[in-house]
């Protein structure tokens, strides 16, 4: 049975994975929401306006009384920048798995923060939440975030053809990947 948590605070060695507030929304569309490099690989496409942000920061906040929402703002703790988000969704309390997504800013990656946030998230979900397998997904034209997720351990177990599209109305396919609690576990050790 999943544990649901809600959205504690979480550290690593260089973030805070916390609540995202309603004074974080000029960061959240500067920083990644309106950007089209980081936003290409989503299917709503970049925001065109702040005024977007906010009502998207304002839906996210008033999730946060819900245990089974579970979203991160990511920040650095050397400079307190919000420079991404990351959440777990689509629980399926009969199986006991969910999925993970994240985004980071344009301006920071390949620094490995997006693999340092997702291992962070993985061990909540499977050391506190006891999630049954955590799967993710990214597009085939975005190969970095499938190295993200092979570098915590996750399996690409697949690819669906034109399973998105986005805001510019292009069909995309997809390599899924997965990580179960059992193979969490043994490789942790």
């Amino acid at each position: 049975m999943i544990n649901y948590l809600g959205t504690p605070l979480l550290k690593t060695d260089r973030l805070v994975l916390r609540k995202i507030e309603l004074s974080d929304a000029q960061s959240v569309f500067d920083h990644w929401l309106s950007d089209d490099r980081v936003m290409d690989n989503l299917i709503k496409g970049a925001h065109k306006s702040v005024l977007e942000t906010i009502e998207r920061v304002n839906e996210i906040v008033s999730k946060y009384d819900s245990q089974d929402f579970c979203y991160w703002g990511i920040e650095l703790k050397a400079s307190g920048e919000l420079i991404g988000a990351i959440d777990l969704f689509n629980f399926d309390s009969m199986t006991e798995n969910c999925e993970v997504g994240y985004s980071i800013g344009y301006k920071w990656w390949n620094n490995g923060y997006g693999t340092e946030a997702l291992r962070a998230v993985i061990q909540f979900g499977f050391l506190h939440m006891n999630i049954h397998k955590i799967s993710a997904a990214h597009n085939t034209d975005n190969p970095a975030s499938g190295k993200i997720m092979r570098k915590v351990g996750m399996v690409q177990e697949g690819t669906f053809k034109h399973m998105i599209r986005n805001a510019k109305n292009h069909y995309k396919d997809c390599a899924v990947y997965g990580l179960l609690h059992e193979d969490y576990i043994k490789n942790a050790n």
